[in-house]
């Protein structure tokens, strides 16, 4: 592990923490084209199939697929629902038929793994009440490919969005898109209450305020937050188009959670395990996943001989709590370099939990894809910066971006690249104390992979020999980094995608183009393992893997503050050799 000495950064200059912790839409018509004397929809009232429809976890002969009835007065008890699936989009074929019944205590969501169905195959779908005489939107699904010969696989990688922070565009490009899988690594819906993070000038006027009203802490609570997201339009349509595969980040709990706690759970709120329990409950009721234990949500697909995709929990399985800088200060106000390099480098903590650990090793071990495809919440790759700087961004971050702080972090940023530039040209008149200003780096986020450095070794060398992706999201930024082990070897490439609509960079350094140009073109230069950043767009990745090739391209909207889904492509490897 690297173990460089760190200067001596005082308290008063630190604050807590290091700052970077953290056209309209159409339902294609051919999908609602299915006549019987049924209507498309809730007839009046409130009663029907208001969340939508969606299908989950595809293998190469079987789909999960869901909705949620709400109950009707004509419903004297337990609602029926029914469900059928067919071959064609006209629905003239129906392949399978059953039903099952809406129970309250799982608030009223139905879910079924459809078996029995070919590989790489295009299904369609729908739901039915017939005391009510309502029918659901026509779904889309696709099962995985099997066998060798797999020629293509695409993947649409999404992760947090903030229903406060604006319009849900990016879901409604990601169903227009050419995409075979949806991948969402979390923070699919947040916890915290009305005005609170997320929240900007435009959420009243879009109608993008959170219910209920405060942070959510019950079953209840959770149960409210996912049927509101799930009414968005765009949500609707990006499920109704794609399968999903999900995991959970912090969020869908509460702020920075690990296995035993979280930033924004307080003794005020209850048992922490509890509130877990139910988030995880709501979770698995409104995001069903092909798991046996609703608690364990690690789990692989297969898409032939192409691409084994590994989908993590990095954040509840066995989560340690993550460290914090505030807590490495000396009486006397100097950073106790030692003791943060000890805990940090301990090799028993883990992000992932010694079963799971395990779990991996076997995955990686056994797969005899061309790809191994890590779908981890956090950011693997090292984002270490000069450690001086981290002073200055946790005061932006804390205090914003005033005047005085921007011309020091400009300053301080300009004689570091002044200084880089000048190793990588080998200028044999730079000094010592020069270049340990550049040399002598931390990490930004000990919430990331980060913060569990020899896990992440371990993971490296369970990987030995095999082409390693890392797709991640979390940080609502767009990225692309090498995967280097701790000698400096590149194990493999990571993908970061940036969110939905949570905000990124320009929450804390304004929208100015030359501000954020210069701060992604300085960030660059300085992380050495990292090759491109956006730090202000909103958007999705597309990861498309082939025999021999995979290419990412980071697509973004044009903005969440009115309807429109056209995107601009900000970033692609096509061409660039990333093996």
């Amino acid at each position: 592990m690297e173990n460089r000495t760190l200067p001596q950064i005082k308290r008063r200059d630190f604050i807590k923490d290091s700052a970077l912790m953290a056209g309209g839409l159409a339902i294609l018509p051919i999908l609602n084209s299915c006549n019987d004397d049924l209507q498309p929809g809730p007839p009046q009232g409130e009663n029907g199939f208001n969340e939508g429809i969606a299908s989950f976890d595809p293998g190469t002969d079987s789909v999960i697929l869901w909705t949620r009835y709400n109950p009707s007065r004509k419903d004297q008890h337990d609602p029926i629902v029914f469900w059928e699936v067919f071959d064609d989009p006209g629905c003239g074929h129906v392949i399978q038929r059953g039903s099952l019944a809406a129970l309250a205590v799982n608030d009223y969501t139905v879910s079924i793994k459809v078996k029995g169905l070919s590989p790489s195959n295009v299904y369609y779908y729908r739901f039915r009440n017939k005391s009510a005489k309502i029918k659901s939107a026509i779904g889309k699904t696709k099962t995985l490919p099997s066998g060798a010969g797999v020629s293509s696989v695409a993947l649409a990688v999404v992760s947090c969005s903030n229903f406060q922070s604006g319009l849900f565009n990016v879901y409604g490009a990601v169903a227009e898109s050419e995409a075979d899988v949806v991948v969402h690594l979390g923070d699919y819906i947040y916890e915290y209450g009305k005005d609170e993070y997320g929240s900007n000038g435009d959420t009243v006027a879009l109608g993008r305020v959170h219910k209920p009203s405060t942070e959510i802490v019950t079953l209840q609570d959770y149960r409210k937050r996912y049927k509101q997201y799930r009414q968005d339009s765009q949500l609707q349509l990006a499920h109704q188009m794609k399968p999903f595969i999900c995991v959970w980040d912090d969020h869908e709990l509460a702020n920075d959670a690990f296995k035993d706690g979280a930033e924004n759970h307080q003794a005020s709120e209850g048992d922490f395990e509890l509130r877990k329990m139910a988030a995880q409950k709501a979770w698995y009721e409104y995001l069903p996943a092909d798991i046996s234990n609703e608690r364990e949500i690690y789990r692989s697909f297969q898409f032939g001989n192409l691409v084994n995709l590994i989908m993590l929990d990095t954040r509840l399985a066995g989560r340690d709590k993550q460290l914090s800088y505030s807590n490495y200060f000396s009486e006397d106000g100097s950073f106790n370099t030692g003791a943060f390099l000890t805990d940090w480098q301990n090799p028993s903590r883990t992000i992932l939990g010694h079963t799971q650990r395990s779990w991996l090793a076997g995955q990686l071990a056994s797969s005899g894809a061309e790809w191994q495809v890590l779908g981890s919440q956090v950011l693997m790759g090292k984002m270490f910066v000069p450690a001086e700087l981290l002073t200055l961004i946790a005061q932006l971050t804390s205090s914003g971006a005033t005047p005085e702080l921007l011309a020091a972090y400009n300053q301080a940023v300009t004689e570091l690249s002044t200084i880089k530039i000048r190793i990588l040209q080998g200028d044999p008149a730079l000094t010592p104390a020069e270049v340990a200003r550049v040399k002598t780096v931390l990490p930004y986020n000990l919430d990331a992979w980060d913060g569990y450095p020899v896990e992440r070794e371990f993971v490296f060398g369970f990987a030995q020999g095999k082409k390693l992706v890392s797709i991640a999201g979390d940080t609502h930024n767009a990225w692309y980094s090498d995967l280097k082990n701790s000698q400096g070897k590149v194990e493999g490439e990571e993908f970061a995608t940036p969110s939905v609509s949570s905000p990124g960079f320009e929450s804390v350094f304004g929208t100015s183009a030359e501000i954020i140009g210069g701060f992604e073109q300085s960030t660059t230069l300085l992380i050495d393992d990292l090759k491109y950043l956006d730090a202000s767009r909103r958007g999705y990745i597309l990861v498309e893997f082939g025999p021999g090739a995979v290419a990412c391209e980071w697509r973004f909207v044009n903005t969440i503050a009115i309807e429109d889904t056209s995107t601009v492509v900000g970033f692609s490897t096509q061409g660039v050799s990333v093996y």
